[in-house]
């Protein structure tokens, strides 16, 4: 039996590589006859930037910059052997996890670090940047970002405003005559995990403004600063991104990176996918193993487990997939093209067990599931 095990990182557990280790352990403990390979993925989200410089053999670099309340934190980035390419995960200076919970306010968080991050590899040289969107502690609609890429935001006085989510509501003008050529010779990638629009009920605000410590008094004003960011931007660029798929990404970044950046915005599993040639792998398998740290209804709109599906039914490949936190109903599993789904816990624990456990349950979950395939 030939077996593919392409997983997603668990959240705060295990990065992708480490999840797709473990369950190939198990597998050949199970069935140490079997042909098991290893291929680590990533949707666009956290975690990305590690599975893209592991395929394209990138190099490692780190930079000082702005994390998302202005303290200086220590962001990793990837650089290509020719240092033309660089990957970037904008949750490594704009990130939930740099904050304490006490200190999340998409009001006053911005942007600004990962700009510097962008600035410093067009310093370098590079000339295609690949930008993961996910994780962020922002709602600014990613002027923190282009402000330190030399963009300037006016008040309707003409007086410069500081890039983030609570000033929004009070930009007029956006002033691009600082802004290096370099920015413009740059063909940018954004790669994001959901399809959400920058505004209205779906929109970037209203569905991830409270995880990121919004207030439902907050929400309604940095609603409407969204919605004033979207006018000046049409305005500006003469693109109307309010609507579109992904525009609402990471607290507005993925209508950012359309607009200041010029850039495309595609789903990350899709992206992935031709980066790491998965369907030339699927090819050649009987199974694909795959999995993420929790399935639920989300995990329809666009999530790593999805897309896997969809190319896997087309080969003809049967899809099983483990998981931390198994929330989908048993239609939804099976509508998402999945043969069988398994949690790996197997008894109550708290968070902090279970986060600890994560790789010895996944290799007994993936033991049991080469038991059930042994003929």
């Amino acid at each position: 039996m030939r077996i593919l095990v392409a997983c997603d990182s668990f959240k705060d557990a295990l990065p992708a590589a480490a999840v797709c280790e473990a369950i190939g352990r198990g597998l050949q403990e199970a069935l140490p006859a079997a042909a098991v390979s290893l291929l680590p993925l990533a949707d666009g989200g956290e975690g990305t930037t590690e599975v893209l410089a592991a395929h394209a053999k990138a190099t490692w670099a780190r930079a000082q910059v702005s994390g998302p309340l202005g303290r200086p934190v220590q962001a990793a980035y990837a650089r290509s052997a020719d240092r033309q390419t660089a990957f970037l995960e904008m949750a490594a200076a704009s990130g939930l996890q740099l904050l304490k919970p006490e200190e999340r306010n998409p009001l006053l968080t911005s942007t600004f670090g990962t700009g510097q991050i962008i600035q410093q590899v067009l310093q370098a040289g590079a000339k295609k940047i690949v930008l993961g969107l996910g994780g962020s502690a922002t709602n600014d609609g990613g002027i923190g970002m282009a402000a330190a890429l030399g963009y300037r935001f006016l008040d309707a006085s003409g007086h410069e405003v500081p890039p983030n989510g609570g000033n929004l509501i009070r930009i007029q003008e956006i002033d691009s005559s600082g802004v290096p050529a370099s920015l413009h010779n740059a063909a940018f990638t954004a790669l994001c995990d959901v399809d959400n629009p920058l505004t209205g009920p779906r929109g970037a605000t209203q569905v991830y403004g409270p995880q990121k410590g919004a207030s439902p008094v907050q929400i309604a004003l940095l609603e409407d600063g969204m919605a004033n960011l979207a006018a000046v931007l049409r305005q500006t660029f003469g693109k109307d991104v309010s609507h579109l798929p992904g525009s609402g990404a990471a607290g507005g970044m993925g209508a950012a990176c359309m607009t200041f950046l010029n850039g495309e915005l595609k789903p990350g599993i899709q992206a992935i996918m031709e980066l790491t040639g998965f369907e030339q792998q699927l090819k050649s398998v009987d199974l694909l193993i795959t999995g993420e740290g929790k399935i639920d209804e989300q995990t329809l709109q666009g999530k790593l487990i999805s897309g896997l599906c969809g190319k896997a039914q087309a080969a003809g490949v049967p899809v099983i997939a483990v998981c931390g936190a198994l929330l989908a109903t048993a239609k939804s599993i099976q509508d998402i093209g999945l043969k069988a789904a398994f949690s790996i816990q197997n008894r109550p624990l708290s968070l902090e067990e279970a986060l600890a456990e994560t790789a010895d349950r996944l290799q007994a979950t993936a033991f049991n599931i080469g038991r059930l395939l042994q003929q």
